[in-house]
């Protein structure tokens, strides 16, 4: 009797991937990382049109809400959700894995609303971009990334972290002159630990994508985590009650809270694909690059640092440029052939630990689709994966309700430039639609 033999772990993914789709998922990676630094600065910015008044606890939990529904009406848009049950079947470990991470990132969530509240979106937001050493050194520790690298990657990778330390003191050195009393040192604390929670965030984040996990199926129980600790900590610091009337009191600024929730998915998800196709050490410095994004919404929109002395300039300008410099130059050390057998060690030692099957695991570092066991030419054809009517009723009922929200919004009186944001905006669009149809074209979000 003939028995169809499935193949280990270890045989399927020791075989490397071809040059040239390797330099196409890297250089793909790499521009998922300069999307994601986009939307991910310009997540925080509807927090500014939000009354101080309101609970920083409650602002996150607004946030998240949002979040939740980002993240399984954008996969069912994509794609369709059915792809979900298709992976869990595969790699159900990594469920439990989504979901602590998604409990760090509402934490670390609720740190970056008193980091913005006490120092400014432009100079919180390169604080806790800190997290990006934390990548670089889980990822070196736990991933096999930078090994056979070579001197020249390495130097990059550390003269990078170099100038990301010394920005950050720059940066938190101005923050002082510009927070209240005693305020100062609260933002800081918050926005490093907030870094350090998003650092260590990146291990299941690494975990899923080299077993193969999609990241569409990823976020869908990354914020499980998210909603369930959120709403517990709402409970826990607010009570009931006063939770109650402090969100029924926050109706005209829900969709802007809401809203920023739904730009953070977006560029969360385009931050998954950095992070599956170039490693932790590289696409989260990459998408860092969103601390230049919250530099220009703080500074163009929102006027922060307006009458500052030339000195703050100076040191803003300075640190967020040092920054910027270290996070291009770890993220443009790019993985070499020898390195990139390494991570194939790493995945299969992860298939191996978890009994995951190796073709599954291979297909997802290759970003193809594996249809019935066997990867089908570049994974496009007899993909099973369809919208369904659950499908849809997401769609339909997220689009109603944020249009509801909008019908009630208010702009606060506060000094907004309109004409910045509008170009803000537009460029934020124009990096989605490239990315996203590059996406499509190369992977089908696989």
């Amino acid at each position: 009797m003939n028995r169809s033999v499935q193949p280990t772990a270890a045989s399927a993914v020791q075989s490397p991937v071809q040059a040239t789709r390797l330099r196409t998922l890297q250089a793909l990676g790499i521009f998922c990382g300069f999307a994601a630094g986009a939307w991910l600065g310009g997540a925080e910015a509807p927090i500014k049109l939000v009354n101080p008044d309101i609970s920083p606890i409650t602002v996150s939990l607004i946030m998240v809400f949002g979040v939740f529904l980002a993240r399984w009406s954008v996969p069912a848009f994509i794609r369709g959700t059915s792809h979900v049950r298709n992976d869990v079947r595969q790699a159900p470990h990594l469920v439990v894995w989504a979901v602590l991470a998604g409990c760090m990132w509402a934490v670390a969530n609720t740190l970056t609303i008193y980091a913005i509240r006490n120092v400014g979106l432009s100079i919180a937001f390169p604080l806790w971009n800190t997290n990006s050493l934390l990548g670089i050194a889980w990822g070196f520790l736990l991933f096999n990334e930078l090994h056979y690298a070579g001197w020249k990657r390495w130097l990059g990778v550390l003269g990078g972290a170099v100038c990301m330390f010394a920005g950050a003191t720059l940066l938190a050195i101005a923050s002082s002159h510009q927070a209240a009393p005693g305020k100062a040192a609260l933002g800081v604390c918050a926005a490093l630990g907030a870094g350090i929670l998003w650092g260590t965030m990146y291990i299941p984040y690494r975990k899923a994508y080299l077993t193969g996990m999609n990241p569409l199926s990823f976020i869908t129980f990354f914020t499980v985590g998210e909603l369930a600790t959120m709403s517990v900590l709402a409970v826990v610091y607010r009570g009931m009650t006063p939770l109650w009337h402090e969100l029924v009191g926050a109706r005209a600024v829900l969709f802007w809270l809401m809203l920023g929730g739904f730009v953070w998915v977006i560029g969360d998800l385009f931050q998954q694909y950095a992070t599956k196709y170039v490693g932790i050490s590289r696409g989260i410095p990459l998408s860092n690059t969103n601390q230049l994004w919250g530099l220009l919404w703080g500074i163009l929109v929102f006027h922060e640092l307006r009458g500052g002395s030339q000195t703050v300039y100076a040191q803003v300008a300075g640190g967020s440029l040092l920054m910027a410099l270290g996070a291009v130059a770890i993220a443009l050390s790019s993985a070499t052939e020898r390195e990139h057998s390494s991570w194939q060690d790493a995945a299969q030692r992860e298939g191996q630990r978890y009994g995951v099957e190796g073709e599954y695991v291979r297909a997802g570092m290759e970003g193809r689709e594996m249809v019935g066991g066997d990867i089908q030419g570049r994974g496009f054809r007899g993909d099973p994966n369809t919208r369904t009517l659950l499908d849809w009723l997401l769609i339909l009922v997220t689009t109603g309700l944020f249009a509801v929200l909008a019908v009630m919004a208010k702009l606060p009186h506060m000094d907004i430039a309109l004409g910045w944001a509008v170009a803000l905006t537009i460029a934020m669009l124009a990096l989605l639609a490239t990315c996203g149809i590059a996406l499509w074209r190369t992977t089908r979000f696989r």
